[in-house]
């Protein structure tokens, strides 16, 4: 396009007349400023968002090898475990659903600084508290900012990356898997070489710090601005939960994090039954892990690229199907072969994210979608450890906490199968039918 400075030296007046042009220039400076394209610093955003994924497991998934020391050393009660055993399916849904009131007001990358600084602070205050509540709280406060950039990372992917968003779903996702993991496996040994469990825990902080450090450049070029003349900005906000694609993606999400967090739970007690020894069982567990990493970096870009994903939906849910078989009636002699079955049967999560992007046609859809899928996917996800709990206690076997799970795999291959399909949340706001 030539530029107005251009067509103003020019000798014909009837070109420089028009003041389109001219009007037009401040606008189109403005708005390149505050699009935040790949090729704006792409591989310092994609880095920073990798570092984040990396913190939305480590401070859960640290606290479980060392929660015996925790609550020795505190004292923990064991009603102030089961709480925070059982807070970060309960943080993600409360606090993940205020996000787009938040996102309406800070501007995303802003928001996604105060989160991980809540993160860092909350990890490091509750290493130096001395009572279990004061615990309680401070470990509610990590888990807030982790709710807060759950929501928003699946609406960064598609700001920054609008055409890579399955790859780089898929490389944040890896990152989430390979912390969780990590922090799972390094909490001990770092909490032996600093002589407390509060170096095993608060180490992680740093990482979160970290984090937030490395998107502060990035909050201070997206400074909130007002619209331009030529946007919408009285546009009404979104609200999922009033659409059935709303309901459709939250029961989707939740049915498979309902079977995720069971398996989290309760998976090793299952093999330990099964006539393995406690550190085989735990060995097993961290073998699905390290099968879904390269699943979650895949995943994503694969359904990126299928206009319709019901195949994976249905691949997905017969992995599941067969693993869960298998543990029922084989539970030892094919153990690692349900290991990789329930690893690819997981793939599910990161296909759940990536719908999140693809479902909506806008920033605000997406943010939307995604703070009610997750919001009510984790309060679904919640009583996954406790029901499995509870009917393997009440029936001291394993065929009705399994049955359970069968059931929670119909209900996500039915939601999964309803949206596999493109469709999009704009198009059903203001729409009175809902799932």
């Amino acid at each position: 396009m030539t530029p107005p400075t251009a067509l103003a030296g020019r000798e014909t007046p009837r070109r420089t007349a028009p003041a389109v042009p001219v009007a037009h220039a401040p606008v189109v400076r403005r708005s390149t400023a505050a699009l935040p394209p790949a090729v704006q610093g792409g591989a310092l955003v994609l880095a920073a968002m990798v570092l984040v994924a990396l913190n939305l497991r480590a401070a859960i998934t640290s606290l479980g090898p060392l929660l015996s020391e925790v609550r020795t050393g505190l004292p923990l009660s064991g009603l102030q475990a089961g709480v925070v055993t059982t807070l970060p399916a309960l943080a993600f849904a409360a606090v993940g659903a205020t996000t787009p009131w938040l996102v309406r007001r800070v501007s995303p990358p802003r928001l996604l600084v105060a989160s991980m600084g809540a993160l860092a602070i909350g990890q490091l205050l509750r290493v130096t508290t001395r009572t279990g509540w004061l615990f309680v709280l401070t470990s509610a406060l990590a888990l807030a900012g982790i709710a807060v950039a759950n929501v928003l990372l699946p609406m960064l992917v598609r700001q920054y990356f609008p055409h890579r968003v399955g790859l780089v779903t898929g490389a944040y996702m890896m990152s989430l898997t390979v912390g969780a993991a990590v922090a799972a496996g390094a909490a001990v040994p770092i909490a032996h070489a600093g002589g407390t469990w509060r170096v095993g825990l608060g180490f992680w902080a740093l990482v979160a710090a970290a984090a937030a450090v490395i998107w502060l450049p990035i909050a201070w070029r997206a400074r909130q601005r007002p619209p331009a003349a030529h946007e919408p900005a009285a546009r009404p906000a979104i609200r999922a939960g009033r659409t059935r694609l709303g309901w459709l993606m939250a029961g989707f999400f939740g049915a498979q994090s309902f079977a995720a967090y069971a398996q989290m739970g309760w998976l090793a007690q299952l093999f330990r039954d099964s006539g393995f020894s406690p550190g085989t069982a735990g060995l097993l567990l961290a073998g699905v892990t390290a099968v879904s990493v390269p699943i979650a970096l895949g995943m994503p870009t694969l359904a990126a690229r299928l206009t319709n994903l019901r195949p994976l939906v249905l691949g997905t849910a017969l992995a599941s199907a067969l693993s869960y078989a298998g543990l029922l009636w084989l539970p030892y002699d094919g153990a690692l072969v349900w290991m990789v079955l329930l690893a690819l049967g997981q793939g599910t999560f990161p296909m759940a994210l990536a719908m999140i992007g693809l479902r909506a046609r806008t920033n605000a859809g997406v943010v939307s979608l995604s703070a009610f899928a997750q919001s009510v996917g984790y309060l679904i996800a919640a009583l996954g450890p406790l029901s499995i709990g509870l009917l393997y206690e009440w029936t001291g076997g394993w065929a009705l906490p399994v049955g359970l799970l069968f059931v929670a795999l119909l209900v996500q291959t039915g939601t999964g199968w309803a949206i596999s399909r493109p469709r999009w949340i704009e198009d059903e706001v203001g729409q009175p039918d809902r799932a």
